[in-house]
Order: C-alpha cells, then sequence, then structure tokens
C-alpha cells in the first residue's frame, strides 16, 4: 500500500510583488537632494556612506567591506585608490572628490576608526561591516526622503549614478567602461541602457 506523500510547503517567490530589474539612476537634482538633506540632518555616517558610493561606483559587495586603509593614506583621505573587485577579481580605480574627502574624514573621526578597522561598521554585533541588505534598506530610504518611489532605486542605483552623468557628459563609452571596471563594453551598455548599435558605433568615434 502506497503511503500518503508528505505535503509539502509552498515557498512564494523573493521577488512576488516588487519591482525588479535594473534600477534607474539618480539624477544630478536627486544627488544634490539627499546630500543636502543628510547634511542638514548631521548623518555623518550615511553621508559619507552617501558620497562615497557615488564616486567610487564599487558594487554594493565591494564598498560595504571597504577598511579605513583603502581610503586612507594615513591620517589623510586620499584622492584616489585603487580596489580589487570581489566579482571580477579586477582592479578598479576611482577619484575621491573634495566634498567625499571631508564627509569621510568627519565620518572616521567621529567614529574613531583605525586603519584596519572597516569603514562602515554594522550596528548588528554579528557583523562587523555594515551588510548588502543594510545598505539597501538605506539607500531605500534616501529615495523615499526625497519623494522618489523607492521600488524603481537601489544599491546598483549609487553605482549607476556617476557613470550615467559622465556618459551623458562626455559619450565616452571607453572611459565609462574603465571606471565601472567592466571587462566587457556590453555590460557597459547594459548599465546605461542605450541601444547596442548606438553603442559600438560612439566606441569606434572614441577609438584612438
Amino acid at each position: 500500500m502506497d503511503l500518503p506523500t508528505p505535503c509539502t510547503r509552498r515557498r512564494e517567490p523573493w521577488n512576488k510583488g516588487k519591482l525588479v530589474g535594473q534600477k534607474a539612476p539618480l539624477k544630478l537634482k536627486d544627488v544634490w537632494a539627499i546630500r543636502v538633506r543628510l547634511q542638514v540632518q548631521d548623518r555623518t555616517r550615511e553621508l559619507a556612506l552617501f558620497n562615497l558610493a557615488i564616486d567610487s561606483k564599487l558594487r554594493s559587495c565591494d564598498l560595504v567591506r571597504l577598511r579605513v586603509r583603502d581610503v586612507c593614506h594615513g591620517d589623510r583621505v586620499a584622492s584616489r585608490t585603487v580596489v580589487m573587485q570581489q566579482k571580477t577579481h579586477r582592479p578598479v580605480q576611482f577619484e575621491i572628490t573634495e566634498q567625499t574627502q571631508e564627509s569621510l574624514k568627519t565620518w572616521i573621526r567621529l567614529a574613531g576608526r583605525r586603519s584596519e578597522d572597516f569603514l562602515f561598521p554594522s550596528r548588528l554585533h554579528r557583523s562587523e561591516h555594515l551588510s548588502t541588505r543594510q545598505y539597501a534598506r538605506i539607500v531605500h530610504n534616501w529615495a523615499e526622503e526625497i519623494g522618489l518611489d523607492a521600488s524603481a532605486y537601489g544599491t546598483h542605483t549609487m553605482r549607476r549614478t556617476k557613470a550615467s552623468l559622465i556618459y551623458r557628459r562626455t559619450q565616452n563609452l571607453r572611459a565609462v567602461q574603465l571606471l565601472l571596471g567592466h571587462s566587457k563594453l556590453e555590460s557597459t551598455v547594459r548599465y546605461l541602457g542605450i541601444e547596442v548599435d548606438d553603442a559600438l558605433e560612439l566606441s569606434e568615434q572614441t577609438e584612438v
């Protein structure tokens, strides 16, 4: 006689009821709206995180694992640094602008972070650094606070924002590819959301 099979509990998809897909970059006015809000409210940690996320264009997994020594030379915040990407195992270089240097310097001093410490520690005891999930919640909060639809924005928003602004200003795909640390031009094309034919034409125009 056949035994009855146990009733298996059906799992709901993690993305049920959520909008998924490529997240929109922030517009320049949105960047400044968030930045000013964080400054006015003295949210030092978040201001440093926001500014560095925009400047670095790093994936969330790389951003949250940065240590103080990755952005500092001794007691001074560097104007440029190189980070090894976890996903591609390729180095990527980025500039740290003056306003980001200032916000990082203030955060490091107030938080008492040392050279070997993670730059953005978690507020949960079981984790040494900010998790990608915590970072995603922070990004959603930033979007909501300035009246944006949080479901349309995520951690990749921060990675795409400066790259998109640079592309609009220069139309230089090769430069943006290097800034994002992409090994293939097609990855940059997808990130920018432009047509492949247009991208290939532009890449030919920017070759020297």
